[in-house]
């Protein structure tokens, strides 16, 4: 999987596997399928994917809101607030580049998640999604569930691109 750090690919270091990385990798899927929807007008299809996942967007928002907290202190919810915005924004202005392609390219996506029979099968999705992320971000650092907290020595930036 490619890293971007400004533009740039980085290799990923020696960083253990991080419950970080399955929450940006499965908010990133959702900010997606709302771009979607509100682009190519599926707004049914968008909240029936919450209603399947509900429980498992939930916990994985938990896990982003540790990570925020345990990076970023008392700057935890602008920090938060800045990623989602960006992470929307990004992915919009994909939509607006691609045109009219946009919605042929990105509708089967609810197709694709309607069919999943898990919530681990959700993950494993938004994992091998080609998912637009809009900057780097720490994950080594970032906390296990559900808010103890793992550091490694050695952090790695990462963020998935397009």
């Amino acid at each position: 999987m490619g890293l971007v750090n400004g533009g740039q690919a980085l290799a990923a270091g020696p960083c253990s596997p991080s419950p970080a990385h399955e929450a940006f990798d499965v908010q990133g899927l959702k900010s997606e399928l709302m771009v979607t929807a509100l682009s190519c007008g599926a707004q049914d299809k968008y909240n029936s994917f919450v209603t399947k996942f509900r429980p498992k967007l939930a916990a994985e928002e938990h896990v982003l809101n540790s990570y925020f907290n345990s990076t970023y202190g008392r700057n935890s919810q602008r920090q938060h607030d800045d990623y989602i915005t960006q992470l929307a924004n990004v992915q919009s202005e994909r939509g607006l580049k691609s045109g009219t392609a946009f919605c042929q390219q990105r509708m089967s996506m609810f197709d694709e998640v309607q069919v999943l029979e898990s919530t681990a099968d959700l993950s494993s999705y938004a994992q091998a999604k080609d998912i637009l992320q809009p900057a780097s971000y720490l994950t080594c650092t970032a906390p296990n569930r559900p808010a103890t907290s793992t550091r490694s020595r050695t952090p790695a930036r990462r963020t998935v691109r397009s």
